[in-house]
C-alpha cells in the first residue's frame, strides 16, 4: 500500500499563549533513519488543547525533557518543540504511516495507528513528554514520530494497531475514553510505600506506631505540629496526623509528594471548621486524602478501595454532565453493566441537557439503568450518592460534593483544576462517612487498548459523543468552541477535508447518511468522498 505525501501542509499552530494560526505551508518533515511519517485521519479536539493554548510555556507537558533520552538525539527532532517554540496542538488522533525511516521496525508504510498520547517514562520539570504538547500533535495533514520517544522502555510502542473496519472518528475518541477508563481503573495504594518516606505528626496524646502497618517505608521521620515549617515540600509519600487542629493539617498538605498518601488521625477529636485543602494537586499530583475519628491509621488505609469503578447499587452523581467528557461518564455509567445503579447527570443547560437526554435515556432503557438529567439550579437529585463526578473545574463545588456524600462515596475530580487550587474542606465529615477523594490525568497505554477491544467488539460506540465535524479550515473555530464550551458533544477533524468550516451534527442531517441522528462510519465516508481530490 502507498500512502501520498505532498511537500506542504495545512497546520494549526500555537504560537504562544492564546495565539493560534493556521499555516498554509508547513514543510512536510522527510524521516530521518528513527523517524515516522504518518498522515492524519482524524484528530479529536479536546479541553487539554485549551489549557494548552492558554498556558503555553507554562503547561507541564510543554517543558523540556530533563531525562529518559539523550539530550542530543531530542535535539535532532524537528517536531520536538518544548517550551516557547511553536507547537501543533491535537492529540487524539488516528494515523496512517505514510513514511519510515531506514531504522524503523515498529510498523510499515499503510499501517494504521491509534496514538496514545503520554511519554510517561520521559519526565518534565512537573508531568511528561506528550504528543501534541512538547512534541507536534495531529492538527496537521502529515505528522511526524520517533521511534526512540515513542517506545516505552519495556518495548510497548505507543502507536496501537487499529482496525480497518472502524472509522477513524471512532478510533480517535478511544483516547479521550481512555481519560475516562483511567479514573475508574486507576489502581489506589493501600499501603504505605515500600522503600518510600514517611512522617508521622502528633498534635495529639496517643501512643501509635506504623510498625502493624502493610509497607515498608525506608525512612520514618517523626516531628511535633511546631515542627512543620522546617520540613521539606513534597517530600513524603505517606503522611500521618495524630490529632484534629485545622492550621496543621493546612501546613502539613505541601509535604506530601506527589502520589503521596495523607492519613488524618483525628483520635477523638474535631476541626470544628472547614479545612483548606489541596484540592488540585488530588488531580495533578495524584495524592489521595484518608482519615478516622479513631486512633488508629490502620482503620483509614482499610477504607481505601483498590480501584475506584462505580460498585453494584451505586447512587452516582456526575456533575456538569452534559459537556463532551461529562457525556462519556453518563454513557459509561449506563453501559458498565454494574447492577442496580442510579445515574444523575446534573447540568445548568437545558440546551445541552436535551442533547444530553436524547443519547442517555435510550441507551438507559436499554440497559435497564435508571438515569435522571436534572438541572441544579432547579430541581435537587437528593441529598446522598455513593459515587460523585465532578467535571466541572471548580474547588467550591467538590467542596459542597463532601455535603452530599453516603458512607464510603468515592468523589472522582476529573475536572483539570490545576495543582495550586485549594478548596475549604468539611473534613470532619469528609472523615466521618470515610469519603476518598481520587483524580487522574491522562491514561496509559492498556486504556487505550481496552476502550479499542471494546469498541472493536461493538460493545461501546465512541462516536456517541461527536457532536460537531470540521476541516483544518474550521479547526481554530473548533478550538474556540471547546474554549467556550459552545457544545455538548467532541468535535471531530478531518485534515484532508481542507476547507469544512465546523459543523454541528445537526446541520449534516439532509447531506449525510447519519445512524439515527448520530456519526457513524457510512456519513464519515460520504464526507470523506465529497472532499477527495480528483
Amino acid at each position: 500500500m502507498t500512502v501520498a505525501v505532498t511537500d506542504k501542509q495545512r497546520a494549526v499552530q500555537l504560537v504562544g499563549p492564546n495565539e493560534l494560526r493556521l499555516n498554509q505551508c508547513k514543510e512536510v518533515l522527510a524521516p530521518r533513519e528513527h523517524q515516522i511519517l504518518a498522515r492524519v485521519e482524524a484528530v479529536g479536539l479536546c479541553f487539554s488543547d485549551v489549557k494548552l493554548l492558554h498556558q503555553f510555556q507554562n503547561h507541564a507537558r510543554k517543558s523540556e525533557v530533563i531525562s529518559g533520552i539523550a539530550q542530543d538525539d531530542l535535539r535532532s527532532m524537528p517536531h520536538y518543540v518544548p517550551g516557547s517554540a511553536p507547537t501543533v496542538p491535537g492529540h487524539e488522533a488516528v494515523v496512517r504511516i505514510a513514511r519510515v525511516g531506514p531504522k524503523v521496525t515498529a510498523c510499515e508504510v499503510g499501517d494504521r495507528f491509534l496514538v496514545q498520547t503520554d511519554y510517561r517514562w520521559l519526565p518534565t520539570a512537573d508531568s511528561n513528554a506528550a504528543f501534541g504538547h512538547n512534541f507536534e500533535g495531529a492538527l496537521q495533514e502529515y505528522v511526524l514520530f520517533d521511534q526512540r520517544v515513542i517506545t516505552a522502555p519495556d518495548g510497548q510502542s505507543m502507536l496501537i494497531r487499529a482496525p480497518e473496519d472502524l472509522s477513524a472518528s471512532a478510533i480517535a475518541l478511544c483516547e479521550p475514553w481512555a481519560c475516562v477508563e483511567h479514573a475508574y481503573a486507576e489502581r489506589q495504594r493501600t499501603t504505605l510505600r515500600d522503600d518510600g518516606q514517611a512522617l508521622l505528626v502528633y498534635g495529639a496524646a496517643v501512643s501509635a506506631e506504623i510498625a502493624h502497618l502493610p509497607g515498608k517505608p525506608r525512612d520514618v521521620t517523626i516531628a511535633a505540629a511546631e515542627d512543620i515549617a522546617a520540613l521539606p515540600d513534597a517530600a513524603y509519600d505517606d503522611v500521618i496526623y495524630f490529632g484534629a487542629d485545622p492550621t496543621t493539617v493546612e501546613q502539613l498538605f505541601p509535604k506530601v509528594a506527589a502520589r503521596g498518601l495523607f492519613n488524618i488521625v483525628q483520635c477523638g477529636g474535631k476541626f470544628e471548621r472547614e479545612v483548606v485543602s489541596q484540592v488540585g494537586r488530588i488531580h495533578y499530583g495524584g495524592i489521595r486524602l484518608i482519615g478516622t475519628a479513631g486512633t488508629d491509621p490502620a482503620e483509614a488505609m482499610a477504607a481505601i478501595p483498590a480501584v475506584v469503578e462505580i460498585r453494584p447499587n451505586d447512587r452516582i452523581n456526575v456533575i456538569g454532565a452534559a459537556g463532551p467528557m461529562g457525556t462519556m461518564h453518563v454513557i459509561r455509567a449506563i453501559c458498565q453493566g454494574v447492577p442496580g445503579v442510579t445515574v444523575c447527570a446534573g447540568d445548568l443547560s437545558d440546551e445541552r441537557m436535551e442533547v444530553l437526554r436524547r443519547v442517555a435515556e435510550p441507551l438507559a432503557r436499554e440497559k435497564g439503568v435508571n438515569v435522571q438529567v436534572y438541572n441544579p439550579s432547579v430541581a435537587d437529585a437528593g441529598e446522598e450518592f455513593d459515587y460523585i463526578v465532578v467535571m466541572v473545574p471548580s474547588p467550591a463545588i467538590i467542596a459542597a460534593a463532601v455535603q452530599h456524600t453516603a458512607a464510603r462515596a468515592i468523589i472522582n475530580i476529573f475536572a483539570g483544576i490545576t495543582a495550586d487550587k485549594t478548596a475549604e474542606i468539611d473534613l470532619d465529615t469528609y472523615i466521618a462517612r470515610q469519603c476518598y477523594f481520587v483524580g487522574t490525568s491522562g491514561s496509559l497505554l492498556e486504556d487505550m487498548k481496552t476502550v479499542l477491544a471494546r469498541v472493536t467488539a461493538g460493545h461501546l460506540d465512541t462516536n456517541l459523543s461527536v457532536a460537531a465535524v470540521s476541516g483544518l479550515g474550521g479547526a481554530i473555530d473548533g478550538l474556540r468552541a471547546v474554549e467556550g464550551n459552545l457544545l455538548t458533544g467532541k468535535i471531530i477533524v478531518y485534515p484532508s477535508c481542507r476547507d469544512l468550516r465546523l459543523t454541528p451534527i445537526s446541520e449534516l442531517s439532509l447531506d449525510l447518511p447519519l445512524e439515527n441522528g448520530r456519526w457513524g462510519k457510512r456519513a464519515e465516508e460520504a464526507l470523506l468522498l465529497r472532499f477527495e481530490e480528483p
